[in-house]
């Protein structure tokens, strides 16, 4: 669907710039756009290579055991029946850590590591279970204690203090989950099929 919109914007874009005889100017935008894209595309994957790579070192380590185990009161509360010690409570529990710090691209392939893992556990096939309903939501609307991402934007635009936007990202990011969890148990399916033996 995106695609048809881009589509129809450049579209938009290259119509109105020939009749208002402003081809140039649409050219010299499209040219610096790319330009610009480049340059941002370089600089965040700096932040992004660093955070993954401390990630991965986590995960060789052990150290995401210890965070799972670290993580397992909200788990319980949040993923019941699912074991602590699992590969899918790891999976969440990495993918958790990875959007605190604001890594949403690292947090992505985690979180398609967790929603496996879940499909793994659960009995129903075909439907999303209700933990993989509230993880969506978990993931979506997580709680970011460093915007990293964020922060990494603001400082390529000029930003002096980057980091300055810290208490309204916990604010938002902390009432976004709230409610999202909220409505995620509160929609859930009455009845949820037991789960498989967990690996």
């Amino acid at each position: 669907m995106m695609s048809y919109v881009f589509l129809g914007m450049v579209f938009l874009s290259v119509v109105f710039g020939f009749l208002t005889g402003r081809m140039g100017e649409v050219s010299n935008a499209a040219l610096d756009g790319g330009m610009q894209a480049v340059t941002l595309s370089i600089k965040l994957m700096g932040a992004m290579c660093l955070w993954s790579g401390v990630m991965k070192i986590a995960e060789r380590s052990g150290l995401t055991k210890k965070l799972a185990k670290l993580l397992s009161p909200i788990l319980k509360l949040l993923f019941r029946g699912i074991k602590p010690d699992s590969k899918a409570a790891q999976a969440i529990s990495m993918n958790m850590i990875a959007n605190f710090l604001g890594l949403g691209n690292a947090a992505t392939p985690l979180g398609i590591s967790a929603m496996k893992e879940l499909s793994k556990v659960s009995l129903e096939t075909g439907t999303a279970s209700n933990h993989m309903v509230t993880f969506v939501v978990l993931n979506t609307a997580s709680i970011q204690l460093i915007p990293t991402t964020i922060a990494t934007l603001r400082l390529a635009h000029g930003s002096a203090a980057p980091m300055e936007i810290l208490p309204a990202v916990w604010l938002c990011s902390a009432l976004s989950v709230t409610v999202g969890i909220f409505m995620a148990k509160v929609l859930a399916k009455k009845e949820e099929p037991c789960y498989a033996k967990h690996r």
